[in-house]
């Protein structure tokens, strides 16, 4: 990995006319009474220059009772997994989730991600989505995959379509190549087609399909980014979605959206606001009730950390500090470190 490597900045692409679900920066489900909550405004911007004053959104309170033997006993189920990549179809399909668990986990005491472990276990469960999908698209096996810091390959048979590369598992691994500034596993990813995606037999909305296409379409710098997008947010009503409720559709999976539709505008002020009120969602929903606010799922928010990564990359000024947006993964503090 060089020194210097980007997610090239894509965009911002000429913008044709936006219905007002995007040209009023959020979609008409989201405004209507009582269904929007009041936007936090807590930003001080200065007149006098560029930089704002931060805001801050702290993580929600994490019990750090039995952590060091629960790391310990995940540490050696995700290394079993990956020892048996090449021979188990289990291992693969349960890959991606245990190594992004043990990377989210390592934040639990690495707010920042400053530490090689916690840093390692990030480019791993980099490295595992994008092979995954390597070995599901390849005509032919075996196809080589680099998993692990220490360079070991990893020669994974030609699997073909399966129910684990589905949309969801695509949209984690392409986060994770954006979070890891990987431009040739983005630029691999992006070219997985959709219809590979819908064969894996598990059910999204329809909105999903539309939000990949728009990352694809987004990625080649296609003019059909603004189309998809609109489809994909008119897409994430509630009322019109059948798989995702409410509560997750609202404080999880639409606001990646929002902000990706601030960063192809290149509109700062608000992407920073928009950004604080998504960290502030995630912590709403993964503290509804105790089972959630014991995941270490929702110890890092990886969408609205992939978008603004990209932000970041094209020189957007990122002013809400949070221990969901590592600043290490945020600002690519590893940069060369480690040979990917």
């Amino acid at each position: 990995m060089s020194a210097t490597t980007r997610i090239p900045v894509r965009g911002p692409f000429d913008e044709p006319e936006l219905p007002l679900c995007l040209r009023a920066w959020r979609p008409e489900w989201l405004i209507v009474a009582g269904r929007c909550p009041q936007l936090p405004r807590t930003f001080s911007w200065s007149t006098k220059r560029k930089e704002s004053v931060s805001t801050s959104v702290s993580r929600h309170q994490f019990p750090m009772d039995g952590v060091a033997e629960t790391m310990t006993a995940r540490i050696q189920s995700v290394s079993r997994v990956l020892d048996r990549l090449e021979t188990s179809e289990t291992s693969r399909s349960r890959a991606l989730s245990s190594m992004l668990t043990v990377a989210k986990s390592y934040c639990l005491a690495d707010s920042t991600a400053q530490k090689f472990p916690t840093w390692e276990a990030w480019v791993t469960a980099m490295q595992v989505g994008s092979a995954l999908f390597a070995a599901g698209t390849a005509p032919e096996g075996p196809v080589p995959c680099r998993i692990g810091a220490d360079g070991e390959v990893k020669n994974l048979p030609a699997t073909g379509r399966q129910d684990y590369l589905h949309a969801g598992s695509w949209l984690t691994s392409y986060y994770l190549a954006v979070v890891c500034r990987e431009n040739g596993r983005a630029n691999q990813l992006a070219q997985v087609p959709v219809s590979f995606l819908r064969e894996s037999g598990v059910m999204f909305d329809e909105y999903t399909y539309a939000w990949v296409e728009t990352l694809q379409n987004a990625w080649f710098g296609r003019q059909e980014t603004w189309d998809t997008l609109v489809t994909a947010v008119n897409d994430t009503d509630p009322e019109t979605t059948r798989i995702a409720g409410k509560e997750l559709m609202l404080k999880v999976l639409y606001p990646p959206l929002e902000l990706f539709h601030l960063y192809l505008r290149r509109e700062a002020e608000r992407f920073n606001e928009s950004l604080a009120t998504a960290l502030t969602w995630h912590k709403e929903y993964w503290t509804a009730n105790e089972a959630r606010s014991l995941s270490g799922e929702g110890l890092v928010a990886l969408g609205p950390l992939a978008i603004a990564c990209m932000a970041r990359d094209a020189d957007m000024p990122i002013e809400v500090e949070s221990e969901y947006l590592p600043k290490e993964l945020l600002e690519f503090g590893w940069v060369g470190e480690i040979d990917t």
